[in-house]
């Protein structure tokens, strides 16, 4: 008996020093494949990790999340400051300075900031900063990130724009994260075409709002149109038909009495539908 215990004992021991179990990363997939799918006689499989992240981390990558629904400027301006100045500030930090040194009771009258308060909370950190109006070309020749404000879904709205490229304006939105316009959607929506730059040395500039390769992989305004508008481009008349050349074909006799053929022999298309468990 003390054997067959002893020998357990040994089998557990070997095998577990053989397969070494590792903690497995939250962020790992593993996915099984075959060694060689040309030959069916091996069947031995291999497992490979695939390291994800959510979508959301890096939909806001660079962008510090505005907390409230009046704060996009607070954030927008703590993402202009970290991302170019490189200062670690959170919005809260910022709305505190922006009170303190910002117009106080507009502020808290209007329920926002205004780009004075930001060019003087600006000014207490030791930073030059202004507000200007320009032109589209200005905006993109100035080569560098600015706070600019738009009228994007029925609300004013304060953004970081971050870079032009290929036709398209790239801006970090506190609301919604990484985006992109096209060049004549983004000029219809920018307000007053107005922009506020902060004087940075470019020995000092930081690059953590460069563009990135996730940034480009937006989805075209064709392809969005294409298949936004897909009941007018394919009516519903023209897909049921193409369901129907799918289906299977029954002969049954027409019970409609109101109809023509009431009581003659036609054809019924059985359409099957799979429902997921």
């Amino acid at each position: 008996m003390l054997e067959i215990a002893l020998g357990s004992a040994l089998m557990y021991y070997f095998a577990t020093e053989a397969f070494e179990i590792k903690k497995k990363p939250a962020e790992a997939v593993y996915y099984t494949e075959t060694l060689d799918s040309r030959q069916d006689s091996f069947s031995r499989m291999h497992r490979e990790p695939v390291l994800i992240k959510p979508a959301l981390e890096d939909q806001f990558r660079g962008i510090v999340r505005q907390a409230y629904d009046y704060s996009c400027g607070s954030a927008a301006l703590t993402t202009l400051l970290n991302g170019y100045v490189g200062t670690q500030l959170s919005e809260q930090q910022t709305m505190n300075g922006l009170l303190k040194f910002g117009e106080t009771e507009k502020i808290i009258e209007r329920r926002s900031f205004s780009l004075l308060d930001m060019k003087r909370f600006v000014g207490a950190l030791g930073l030059e900063s202004g507000g200007y109006k320009g032109e589209f070309s200005d905006l993109v020749t100035q080569a560098q990130p600015a706070i600019v404000p738009i009228s994007y879904a029925g609300f004013k709205h304060f953004v970081v724009f971050k870079a032009y490229k290929n036709g398209r304006v790239y801006v970090a939105d506190p609301a919604l994260g990484n985006i992109s316009f096209d060049e004549q959607r983004f000029k219809d929506i920018w307000e007053n075409n107005t922009l506020f730059l902060i004087n940075v040395a470019p020995e000092h500039r930081k690059k953590f709002l460069a563009l990135q390769d996730s940034d480009l992989r937006h989805v075209e305004d064709a392809t969005v149109n294409r298949y936004a508008f897909v009941d007018l481009q394919y009516p519903q008349f023209y897909m049921d038909k193409i369901v129907d050349k799918a289906s299977t074909i029954r002969l049954d006799k027409n019970l409609n009495e109101e109809s023509e053929n009431f009581g003659k022999p036609t054809y019924n298309f059985l359409r099957l539908y799979y429902k997921s468990k």
